[in-house]
């Protein structure tokens, strides 16, 4: 199917994936879009002129029922979550997410919704198969038996679940993605929600224009992940979406790394070389993700077209620009 001429709505508008999300629908021919976030516009990454932009907590099933009004496609991102130094920090803000997840398929049912897109993220998989940084890549099926993150991917598992049963019992087609590490440009850089790739950015960029050239790793260094630029979800976010595949399926790069590789990742694109001291006390997360590709690529033919050290690139000289501006992560 196509979302040209779709009357659609972006819940977590005003978040990093939500904005650029927002951006793509805007120029590739959806009929109007509506923008909604918790957060005042102010407090967004990005606010499109063309969008409907409203500020509203979607825990609260009024506002589902306001956002999903004369609305034909949802795309649930709306969620309260950061990287691993948030959600390992604030297990309870994370599941109360489930209260909009719940709030905007129920509103979405009730308002005659015709496809409900739900963002869920890699932190559903069970952490029995991640405990070595050499991991087999994770296939959709290694979510069971259940063991995931505490907090965060509990709360994105019981919600898939919740988006399966409303499918099969009151016929919303609902389309799920596994999200693993998306970064980029227009994202979180500073300020305790940052994922890895942003938050090395800063600090080396921190180390190079202080002089200090010493950098701290959150453990060993030996953690190994794999990171989606931005363009690449986006994609894959509209491709899954649009498709029958009414089972949730990973959304993500098989570019495999640890942190040290992407920190001498980031060293030399910055032209400087580091003291490292590692912080084993700090969250880590897990010791080894990978994203298994072979379902999307099988069925969507996606598969990342940025390589890690391109998108790493650019998103190292965004972060500059605002560092360099005075601009505050958000």
């Amino acid at each position: 199917m196509s979302f040209e001429g779709k009357r659609v709505v972006v819940c977590g508008a005003g978040g990093f994936i939500g904005g650029h999300l927002v951006q793509h629908l805007l120029a590739n021919g959806a009929a109007s879009v509506r923008a909604v976030d918790v957060k005042p516009l102010g407090g967004w990454y990005q606010t499109a002129k063309d969008a409907e932009n409203l500020s509203l907590d979607l825990k609260d099933l009024n506002h589902c029922l306001r956002a999903t009004k004369d609305t034909e496609l949802v795309f649930q991102l709306a969620a309260d979550m950061g990287g691993m130094g948030f959600i390992e920090n604030n297990k309870a803000l994370c599941m109360l997410s489930v209260l909009t997840n719940t709030h905007m398929l129920m509103a979405a049912r009730q308002q005659g919704v015709e496809r409900f897109f739900y963002s869920s993220s890699a932190c559903v998989y069970n952490g029995d198969k991640q405990t070595s940084a050499d991991v087999i890549a994770l296939k959709e099926s290694d979510a069971y038996p259940a063991l995931p993150e505490d907090g965060y991917g509990w709360e994105k598992l019981f919600s898939e679940r919740m988006c399966r049963h409303f499918e099969e019992d009151f016929g919303l087609v609902a389309r799920v993605a596994r999200y693993h590490n998306v970064y980029g440009p227009l994202g979180t850089w500073d300020g305790g929600r940052e994922k890895a790739p942003a938050a090395i950015c800063r600090k080396v960029l921190e180390a190079k224009h202080s002089g200090r050239h010493e950098i701290e790793i959150w453990g060993d260094g030996r953690q190994t992940r794999s990171f989606m630029y931005i363009d690449d979800c986006v994609k894959g976010t509209i491709d899954i979406a649009a498709s029958e595949i009414d089972e949730p399926i990973n959304l993500g790069s098989n570019e495999l790394v640890t942190i040290n590789g992407l920190v001498d990742m980031v060293e030399e694109i910055a032209g400087v070389k580091l003291v490292r001291s590692y912080n084993l006390s700090a969250p880590k997360g897990v010791n080894g993700r990978n994203s298994d590709n072979t379902l999307i690529l099988e069925k969507l033919g996606w598969e990342p077209s940025i390589r890690l050290r391109e998108g790493m690139e650019k998103t190292y000289h965004w972060i500059e620009q605002q560092m360099l501006s005075g601009a505050k992560g958000k």
